[in-house]
């Protein structure tokens, strides 16, 4: 390292009276304070470190700090989120020690609003927990930030591991969001879901229907799709005799011996073309489902079990419009006495020896990937024209992931308040937002608390407004 740099290691350890350490990135010398703790758990010394600022020949450039004085804060949405935050901050702090403040800053604020990176730092200002967690979010630290984390990879896995642990049910699903970026290599010209052909990156997500949170967040390149983008990921998950449910995207003939080869179980809906199925195969048993009768009937395929079944509403509104377009000339009868034993018709391939109605319950459950994903890719819309290198992109998938851990955080809770009918997370966060904290000097106290969000809180079951700080 420079002399330069070692001579004001030595001076700022002098002053400050602290263990101090200089790091280098990209060219660049960083001035932290670093100490060690013991870690129970995993019975070994880690490192903890808080960022000072930057090391210059001058000196050091402290890191910003806000010149404005504020004495008022909006209170309930962020105390609620981080009180929602507290099961994955001791994660991220063994897995990102020195930057885990600035990662739930930015989880947070993107949870209440999805702003761009530049203007985290003004809304995270006006937050109450910015005086809890002292978070450096200027643009040029939340672009370190974003490729410190982004490159590594594996204390990512690390927190991954942890979220997934106790899972039993998996949701995988792929999906991708446009790039215009010169210099992604994840970023790959492809066709999407709309058949346009543009540079795009994919990524891929493991959703818990155990805990109905999302657990694996991981982007891939473009030409990484469906089969071999599931193999990249599932040797790395630690899940194993877990049951995945997979889109019918997804349905290949070697996708069951490779789960299989894993040590998973598997629930893999297939496509009506597929030769296996036996659209006259007899369904002998029944049961409801959101009011529409099912039929279903199982039979065994070499070591797997071939589940039919028929939904007999969706039976006939397909044949109904089946008739129709015959009528228009643009279907023949010949195809109609071909085509109507698939009516209503759908297929499931499994290694579960289940009854009928739990394996299908468990595919139509992944409906909830299809709403994380599509508050996801809302998320992910906001920057990708400034991601501008593949470090800061991971870095940035790990932040969104984070935020849409707490959108379903906050999501469960209301459907355990059955209110998930009701009321949306978006106007949770905006009913607790009209409480603000009011620092008067040494004292802190709420502002009034209008009574539709005092019986929301009260709703969810959690403790936002303590009684000590009310007017």
């Amino acid at each position: 390292m420079e002399q330069w740099v070692l001579e004001i290691l030595q001076k700022e350890k002098e002053k400050r009276k602290l263990p101090l350490e200089v790091k280098k990135l990209n060219n660049n010398f960083y001035l932290y304070h670093s100490t060690t703790w013991w870690d129970k758990k995993e019975k070994k010394i880690k490192k903890f470190s808080d960022y000072i600022g930057r090391t210059t020949p001058k000196g050091v450039i402290e890191k910003e700090k806000s010149n404005d004085v504020r004495s008022i804060f909006e209170y309930g949405n962020s105390e609620f989120l981080h009180l929602l935050a507290k099961d994955i901050i001791e994660p991220l702090k063994k897995s990102f020690y020195d930057r885990w403040k600035e990662v739930i800053a930015c989880s947070i604020v993107k949870t209440i609003q999805p702003l761009p990176l530049r203007l985290i730092k003004s809304r995270w200002e006006k937050l109450h927990i910015s005086q809890k967690i002292d978070a450096s979010l200027s643009p040029n630290t939340i672009s370190e930030v974003l490729r410190d984390i982004g490159k590594d990879y594996a204390s990512q896995k690390e927190f991954f591991d942890e979220l997934m642990v106790d899972s039993k049910t998996l949701i995988f699903d792929l999906s991708s969001i446009f790039s215009y970026s010169e210099n992604l290599q994840y970023a790959e010209k492809g066709h999407n879901a709309d058949h346009l052909y543009l540079k795009q990156v994919n990524f891929m997500l493991f959703f818990s229907m155990d805990k109905q949170l999302p657990v694996l967040l991981k982007p891939l390149p473009c030409s990484v799709r469906d089969v071999k983008a599931l193999r990249t990921v599932i040797d790395e998950v630690h899940a194993k005799d877990s049951t995945v449910v997979i889109d019918r995207g997804f349905a290949s003939y070697v996708v069951p011996d490779l789960l299989t080869e894993f040590d998973f179980n598997f629930i893999l809906p297939l496509k009506r073309n597929f030769k296996e199925i036996d659209y006259d195969q007899k369904l002998d048993y029944t049961f409801p489902y959101r009011k529409r009768g099912i039929k279903w009937g199982r039979k065994r395929i070499g070591t797997n079990f071939l589940y039919l079944f028929e939904d007999v509403k969706l039976r006939a509104e397909e044949e109904t419009t089946f008739i129709q377009m015959m009528d228009e000339k643009k279907r023949t009868i010949e195809e109609y006495k071909e085509e109507s034993k698939k009516f209503g018709k759908i297929a499931i391939l499994s290694n579960r020896d289940a009854g009928g109605e739990i394996i299908f319950l468990m595919w139509k459950d992944r409906e909830n990937i299809e709403v994380a994903f599509d508050a996801l890719k809302n998320e992910l819309e906001n920057d990708k024209t400034y991601l501008d290198d593949d470090d800061a992109l991971r870095g940035y998938f790990f932040i969104s992931f984070l935020s849409l851990y707490l959108y379903y955080k906050t999501l469960n809770l209301l459907r355990k308040a059955k209110l998930i009918d009701k009321v949306s997370v978006n106007e949770v966060l905006l009913e607790l937002s009209k409480v603000y904290e009011i620092n008067l000097g040494k004292k802190k106290k709420l502002s009034e608390i209008p009574n539709k969000v005092l019986k929301l809180a009260e709703a969810l079951d959690m403790n936002i407004f303590p009684k000590k700080l009310r007017s």
